[in-house]
């Protein structure tokens, strides 16, 4: 027997599938055709034997027609010119008496991926939206969509577009359905289906019609429509109530949603919505599907910010199983936190307890983190609970208390002792860069209190040379200098080491300009630097800010039952992240920059000169000056011209740190005075790498400015962005330094 993939094996199938004998028997020539089917899924290529499988299309056999059909769809593509007897087949088989085989072979029809096959199935399909058979029109239906597809630039026909709104009233509740998905896509420049009145009215009238899909997809397209008046806004949530109770967790959420957009000004409607979708939602919080599970986790997490209350009594429901997933997890922790109460509050803490012993160093971070949370609200509980876990003597644990610490005493002024006191007994020596960071901000600001503070520091300036976080380096010259305020005699010394080393041999611009900043305000006074640092340590107010603050029901309600809630980051995302995911506005010298907005290491942008979508700007990957270098000589220019905008007359030290804030990064740049003034700036933003040369010169004005830009790959929306960001930052820079 020849053995699988051998042309030899290609040529005994055209036998078999060309020999009368086996023709005739049924049986045998459907397993041929089953064995060229298996092979083609095995990946063997077995379009030779296209014309063979067209020839036996012309079966009454409905599984061998299926196979064939799949088969021609198949190779169809690779074979456009055998290809048009397949399309004769299935045209010939559009008109067949049983409809089974007329829409499937519609169907397939539209499946064909070839230059102008729109010609040969636009009749079959126009016909098959009358036939009497409801499956045909099904078919028929969305074949109207996959036409528009295969033709994205060819008009759209105004007769189809009419015929499909009027079978929006078919008796065939999945051919409505239908209607509306293809509608949707054929109209998708315009803004998509159309819902009036009389539409809307007839779709919640035959919402007990459909099944579960088809009633989630329908409740989606009656968000477009407004009610106009109160009485046909209540007998429409008449009309939806018994859907909010609905054993499919799709058409439950789909229906909430709805509410909560048609009775946004009864926010009694909505609160009597939440409470009875209460149930279908923890249902689906237990589901067996893992991924439908965090969707509706992340669903009662944004909930619990306007309803905590209604589901309290269920906290329990929420404790972590030791099987699930750690994004499952996650999520529950931060459920947990927010349903704590003078009731429970005991429960939740030894459940979390359990949870920081977890071998997942990230889960065990994330369940002291939110033990932290609670403390705000029950500190003397939890302190006890994070103190006790400093004995474990593990790293990773030890880190995380000491942030929460850190955290707790800037929030909770009454911890502060008690967090003094666990400090000043800690003997390990901690690695990770987050928790010497911890620990560094809490002996510079309470090393009164810590009698083992500078000699702790000094363990740490002495290693400096070791340090490869520059935040640790940031931190511990501010903690040095806020602990010599306090404590001048045991501090001095190494202070004078610590500036020494940091101006004189340390790489990092950052770290040796706070050191320069240091030096310069001792040399003003200690007065005037205990002014400047001396300030409160820690700002009781903010809790009011930390604590359990209700967002009303409008804020989150257009984003239900949608993606956006599942990307939406909570605490212990950003506690788990480096850096974390803070959406602050973004600052040059104290000043906000209009119009920008940064979360992270990204930034984000409206560009106002023109109708663009949301730019994301980002630093990473960096970029060597050797690879700018490359990159400029080797790229063509894309956009070169001027631009007006007031110029900042500051160094320009102080322009490259205000343009690192809005995620453009400055390579080079010429001296303060000289002119032509020259700067070489790059960012990457949405995919592609954007290199850019500003260029001031003495000829042109004192508000115009000459940017040549170059790009890989080329886009021109995120050029118009880029130029945007640039433009707010150097007008947002001249106005401070104006």
């Amino acid at each position: 027997m020849p053995y699988l993939g051998s042309e030899e094996t290609l040529k005994e199938l055209k036998r078999a599938l060309s020999n009368p004998s086996i023709q005739a028997d049924r049986l045998r020539y459907r397993n041929v055709v089953l064995r060229v089917i298996r092979l083609m899924t095995q990946g063997l290529d077995v379009s030779p034997l296209f014309m063979e499988m067209v020839k036996a299309s012309a079966s009454v056999d409905m599984v061998q027609k299926k196979l064939l059909y799949l088969y021609m769809c198949t190779y169809a593509p690779l074979k456009p010119d055998l290809a048009l007897l397949a399309i004769n087949t299935l045209r010939k088989d559009c008109a067949d008496s049983n409809p089974m085989v007329r829409g499937l072979a519609l169907r397939n029809m539209c499946n064909l991926r070839m230059p102008g096959i729109t010609e040969y199935i636009q009749q079959p399909v126009l016909a098959g939206l009358r036939d009497k058979a409801s499956y045909v029109r099904r078919v028929a239906v969305l074949g109207c969509a996959k036409m528009q597809n295969l033709q994205p630039e060819a008009e759209i026909d105004g007769a189809v577009v009419n015929e499909l709104y009027g079978l929006l009233r078919d008796p065939d509740p999945v051919v409505m359905v239908n209607c509306l998905r293809a509608l949707e896509e054929m109209l998708k420049a315009e803004g998509g289906v159309v819902i009036n009145k009389p539409i809307a009215h007839h779709l919640l009238n035959r919402l007990k019609e459909l099944d579960s899909w088809g009633q989630s997809d329908t409740l989606t397209f009656l968000l477009r429509y407004e009610p106009r008046d109160e009485a046909e806004l209540f007998d429409i949530l008449n009309l939806l109530d018994g859907h909010l109770q609905s054993s499919h967790g799709a058409v439950a959420t789909a229906t909430l949603r709805l509410f909560l957009r048609l009775a946004a000004a009864h926010p009694a409607v909505q609160a009597d919505a939440l409470s009875r979708a209460q149930g279908p939602l923890l249902a689906m919080c237990a589901s067996a599907s893992r991924e439908l599970r965090f969707a509706a986790l992340c669903h009662v997490r944004r909930l619990l910010r306007s309803v905590a209350t209604q589901y309290a009594a269920h906290y329990k429901r929420f404790f972590c199983s030791y099987s699930e997933p750690g994004y499952i997890r996650l999520c529950k922790m931060d459920i947990l936190v927010e349903l704590v109460n003078d009731e429970n509050v005991a429960l939740v803490l030894e459940e979390l307890r359990a949870y920081c012993t977890d071998v997942l160093p990230e889960l065990a971070q994330a369940a002291i983190f939110a033990i932290g949370r609670i403390g705000q609200m029950y500190s003397e509980r939890c302190l006890g609970i994070l103190v006790s876990l400093l004995g474990l003597r593990q790293e990773h644990i030890t880190s995380a208390v000491l942030q929460t610490f850190r955290d707790l005493v800037w929030l909770c002024p009454q911890c502060t002792t008690a967090v003094c006191r666990a400090v000043a007994s800690l003997e390990d020596s901690i690695q990770d860069s987050e928790g010497k960071q911890a620990l560094i901000w809490l002996l510079g600001a309470h090393g009164d209190k810590i009698s083992s503070a500078p000699y702790v520091l000094e363990d740490y300036i002495d290693s400096l040379k070791a340090e490869l976080s520059s935040l640790v380096k940031l931190e511990l010259l501010t903690a040095t200098v806020r602990l010599f305020l306090s404590r001048p005699a045991e501090t001095q010394d190494m202070m004078g080491r610590l500036l020494h080393y940091c101006i004189e041999e340390e790489g990092d611009m950052c770290v040796r300009d706070r050191a320069l900043l240091y030096y310069s305000l001792l040399l003003c006074g200690v007065e005037d630097i205990r002014r400047i640092l001396g300030g409160p340590t820690t700002d009781a107010s903010l809790g009011v800010i930390a604590g359990h603050s209700e967002e009303p029901v409008d804020s989150w309600a257009p984003h239900f039952n949608t993606l956006e809630l599942l990307l939406a980051r909570g605490c212990w995302n950003a506690a788990l992240s480096k850096g974390g995911f803070h959406s602050v506005a973004c600052r040059v010298e104290g000043y906000p920059l209009g119009g920008l907005e940064r979360d992270g290491n990204t930034l984000h942008t409206t560009p106002k000169d023109g109708p663009h979508s949301s730019l994301s700007l980002s630093l990473e990957p960096a970029l060597s000056p050797e690879s700018f270098e490359r990159h400029w000589l080797e790229l063509d220019v894309s956009h070169v011209g001027p631009v007006t905008c007031p110029w900042p007359h500051c160094l320009p030290e102080a322009l490259q740190a205000a343009l690192q804030l809005v995620q453009i990064q400055v390579l080079a740049f010429s001296r303060p005075q000289s002119l032509p003034w020259k700067a070489y700036l790059y960012s990457h933003g949405d995919g592609t790498l954007i290199l850019a040369e500003v260029l001031r010169d003495s000829t042109q004005g004192a508000d115009h400015l000459q940017l040549t830009m170059k790009q890989v790959p080329r886009d021109k929306h995120v050029l118009q962005g880029f130029v945007a960001v640039l433009k707010s930052a150097l007008q947002a820079l001249s106005r401070d330094t104006s």
